[in-house]
């Protein structure tokens, strides 16, 4: 990596001055905004304490009858001598003083009221001013960043030797090795920022390359096995199977059984292809985690009889937007998974709630033979199995489907492991 890419990022005075104005411009807007609250809430305050002040006066002045008549509010003076007096006047239809009493005290501890609120608000405003400054400049500064690096993009003269230099780069760069490729090297400061973006361009494209390229042979290494089976078979029966019953019997099953097994691996790899593609769109509809649940494990009961289930129902049963169908195949192919693996008559613990977070989450547990802390990270993997779990029959792909439903309803699984002592791997949503 080049000296200059290492370099801390100086902004320019005008860009600086650029950036403060922005942020002095949203600032201001929020604290307008604010502004006009603060009045509004304080003008409704003082406005409803008149009324209530007024209320209470004509209340006790005249019990639950409010006569009819005109009310105001009215300065009076008497005397030169006498301060000047606010009062509130109800007078009746035939010009009779019903009420009058003073309300200039009254109008000063409301004013004083709201003003005293006024003044706190303002000093709240104040003392945040410098903390909310510094906040927007950093919720501001990746895309200033942005800004500026199309700023030097637009401003960046390519002449015709640049376009050379990268001309060449790209015509003598060596694909290498997984691990050891070679990245493009320009020589030229001016072109730093298009060697980063190329250079990222090319290890994403690489990446893709790699798992298109081990998808396909891994595909094709399990599309194998049942290939070569059924042509072995069907040799076997063209030689002797047409007169021995016994050999077109088994070699019948035999083709059966990697006829279904194929059929399995298609349909899961087009479901995986399909999401890929975008072509898989969820339906989302409000279900309850206990009542998901209870379905997966009344059915576990019909369909397995050789483990025992239970499910655990002290949890909190929490609403969840999810699409039924798929969350209910991810959670089918962990439980397939811990009954494939756990020995004949151990228990399978089906269990729901909420973490410590509040998160909703869906849970089972096996005590089965467990996962070496090694092979963890790998297990979501397409075609990934485990030492131990290549003498079951498996596909390698039902974690990647979980995984693909799991994801793309913005969950994530919690895997806990010991070796001989089981599995418990948790949906969390």
């Amino acid at each position: 990596m080049s000296s200059n890419q290492n370099k801390k990022r100086i902004f320019s005075p005008d860009q600086q001055r650029r950036m403060t104005s922005i942020t002095r411009r949203i600032h201001w807007y929020m604290v307008r905004g604010r502004i006009f609250r603060y009045l509004f809430w304080d003008f409704l305050v003082g406005v409803l304490l008149c009324v209530g002040w007024i209320l209470d006066q004509e209340y006790m002045a005249f019990g639950t009858s409010i006569p009819a008549g005109s009310r105001s509010l009215e300065i009076l003076q008497d005397t030169i001598d006498v301060e000047p007096d606010l009062v509130y006047l109800v007078i009746s239809p035939a010009g009779k003083t019903l009420l009058s009493v003073s309300a200039l005290l009254p109008a000063i501890v409301i004013a004083g009221t709201v003003g005293s609120a006024l003044a706190l608000q303002t000093l709240g405003l104040l003392l945040s001013y410098f903390r909310e400054d510094r906040a927007i400049r950093r919720i501001l500064a990746p895309i200033n960043e942005i800004a500026l690096k199309a700023d030097e993009l637009s401003r960046l003269s390519f002449t015709e030797d640049k376009y050379q230099v990268i001309e060449d780069a790209l015509e003598h760069i060596d694909p290498g090795e997984a691990g050891q490729e070679e990245t493009l090297s320009f020589g030229d400061a001016d072109l730093i920022g298009v060697e980063a973006a190329m250079n990222n361009l090319l290890l994403r494209m690489r990446d893709t390359l790699r798992q298109q390229s081990r998808f396909v042979n891994d595909a094709s290494h399990e599309l194998r096995t049942p290939i070569a089976v059924i042509q072995g078979y069907a040799s076997m029966l063209d030689r002797w199977g047409k007169s021995d019953e016994k050999i077109l019997e088994e070699s019948i099953s035999a083709i059966k059984n990697e006829a279904d097994h194929m059929n399995y691996l298609v349909e899961q790899l087009l479901f995986l292809a399909r999401g890929d593609a975008g072509r898989t769109t969820l339906n989302r509809q409000a279900v309850r985690t206990g009542s998901l649940m209870q379905e997966i494990y009344e059915e576990s009961l019909m369909i397995d009889e050789n483990h025992r289930y239970r499910l655990l129902t002290g949890g909190v049963s929490a609403e969840v937007q999810v699409d039924p169908g798929l969350m209910k195949q991810a959670v089918r192919i962990l439980v397939d998974n811990a009954a494939k693996y756990t020995p004949k008559g151990e228990e399978i613990l089906l269990s729901y709630g909420t973490n410590e977070t509040g998160a909703p989450y869906l849970q089972v547990q096996d005590m089965g033979q467990g996962i070496s802390e090694s092979e963890v990270p790998h297990i979501f993997e397409r075609f990934y199995r485990a030492d131990e779990a290549r003498t079951s029959a498996g596909t390698g792909l039902g974690l990647s489907i979980a995984k693909w439903i799991v994801d793309k309803h913005g969950g994530h699984f919690e895997v806990l492991t010991r070796k001989d002592l089981g599995t418990r791997i948790r949906i969390v949503l």
